[in-house]
């Protein structure tokens, strides 16, 4: 796997910034508009599940679960940004992921911030 395969974030040309932090270094928060998130679970797949156990035998790094695990993090997150576009935000504050078992099919993972419309400071 390389590099490319092991990350994540926003695109560099977003319309919505999105920070982990409570507010923009030059800018200043005009208005709240509130919660948004992004939403998705995965199942998983027997092959990968079959060779997850196969690896932790031996140990090392479950690569095929990484990968995995990037994909679903960067749908949430797209889906997140697609929800703060739709509701006039222009940043989204306080970024986290939440990532939960769903019911042992599959994993849930939520991206979640504070939807905002931020201006640059005079």
């Amino acid at each position: 796997m390389g590099i490319e395969e092991f990350g994540g974030g926003q695109h560099e040309k977003s319309d919505v910034l999105v920070v982990t932090t409570n507010d923009v270094p030059g800018f200043r928060v005009e208005r709240v508009i509130g919660e948004v998130f992004g939403l998705t679970v995965r199942s998983r797949h027997i092959g990968s599940q079959i060779g997850a156990g196969l690896k932790s035998l031996v140990g090392g790094e479950l690569k095929g679960l990484t990968k995995t695990l990037v994909e679903t993090r960067n749908q949430a997150m797209e889906r997140l940004i697609q929800q703060a576009k739709a509701r006039g935000a222009n940043a989204v504050l306080m970024f986290r992921f939440d990532v939960t078992e769903a019911a042992d099919v599959g994993t849930e993972v939520c991206a979640y911030g504070t939807a905002v419309v931020i201006t640059p400071q005079q």
